[in-house]
């Protein structure tokens, strides 16, 4: 993963207000294992990447599938995940396209147990800006 995102233009108040929006909403599905809304979040052709896995997941049929199958397997261990996005830096690259990158922690609670951090990563996406919401089309996570 590259240094941190050298912002040449910042995006206004309202999209980044959007943007942020648009994460709260996304990592709940994810957090409440719903995979297809989940995967809804991306374009049709978006690109999910992971530095710890082997190939990225292509296409947003593959990317809910997967997704899926990971939420399966997490169900049978009764954890509850939460995802925390924090200190989002955007920059504009077109009129319908935003570079962001963040911090982002994965807590992980089993039931009747303590909450402990499960994962520190960082993201860098890139978000499509269409009528005032925002999909995915290339997020990377570096573990």
């Amino acid at each position: 993963m590259p240094g941190p995102l050298k912002v040449a233009t910042p995006v206004d108040g309202d999209t980044y207000a959007g943007i942020l929006q648009f994460y709260a909403e996304h990592m709940q599905f994810l957090d409440e294992r719903a995979a297809q809304e989940w995967a809804d979040g991306f374009t049709e052709d978006g690109v999910f990447e992971q530095n710890v896995k082997p190939e990225p997941w292509r296409g947003r049929s593959v990317i809910a599938e997967r997704m899926r199958a990971g939420m399966e397997r997490l169900a049978g261990r009764d954890v509850q995940r939460r995802h925390w996005f924090g200190m989002v830096a955007c920059d504009r690259r077109s009129d319908d396209t935003v570079v962001t990158r963040y911090y982002a922690q994965v807590i992980e609670t089993p039931r009747g147990g303590p909450a402990t951090t499960y994962l520190s990563t960082t993201g860098e996406d890139v978000l499509v800006l269409r009528d005032g919401t925002c999909v995915l089309r290339e997020p990377v996570v570096s573990h």
